[in-house]
């Protein structure tokens, strides 16, 4: 795992955390959630969630995610990764991405690993395919806001398990997000 950072730590997400993520939330880019919705992943998928502390105890960066599905649609799903904006460019989104996919070969023996992401973002997209995720299939209008619909793609990218990579041969065709399978 590289890392352009030293004397930064890669840890469990902790409730105190949930104070010092200001700096990274308001940021525009940046997913905000429910304090509930932290709180449930903290106790349910503990070691998906997880964050990079510097030597000032400032939090850096974190990603959430979870398994879910079955049998050969047994996957890890990043649900968030971000960086807080004065710590970006330095390989933390790297670190957390291969942590969240080792707990998901070693804890999970998954398929693959999956992320949703808005059409838009070209810079995710740039980043996330640097990382070796590919686009699975368009989600027609999952990212909505009152008066704005936008679609999301789904990106996969396949875990040792996966030997002939069926898990992210693209879809020929967009879906709805009633489409969407999660068990």
């Amino acid at each position: 795992i590289s890392c352009r950072v030293t004397m930064t730590t890669l840890r469990r997400f902790v409730m105190d955390d949930l104070f010092k993520i200001s700096n990274i939330n308001l940021d525009h880019l940046t997913e905000t959630f429910s304090m509930a919705f932290y709180m449930d992943y903290m106790v349910r998928y503990p070691d998906y969630f997880k964050c990079v502390e510097g030597a000032n105890g400032d939090i850096m960066g974190y990603v959430i995610g979870k398994a879910e599905g079955r049998h050969h649609l047994l996957h890890g799903h990043v649900s968030a990764v971000t960086v807080a904006p004065t710590y970006r460019r330095l390989g933390l989104a790297d670190l957390l991405m291969n942590d969240l996919e080792n707990v998901s070969i070693k804890q999970y023996n998954a398929y693959f690993v999956d992320l949703f992401v808005r059409a838009s973002n070209s810079a995710a997209i740039k980043m996330y395919k640097k990382f070796g995720y590919s686009v699975y299939r368009r989600i027609l209008g999952y990212y909505s806001s009152p008066g704005n619909k936008e679609d999301g793609l789904d990106m996969r990218k396949a875990m040792p398990r996966d030997k002939k990579k069926k898990s992210i041969i693209p879809l020929e065709h967009p879906i709805h997000p009633s489409e969407l399978e999660f068990d």
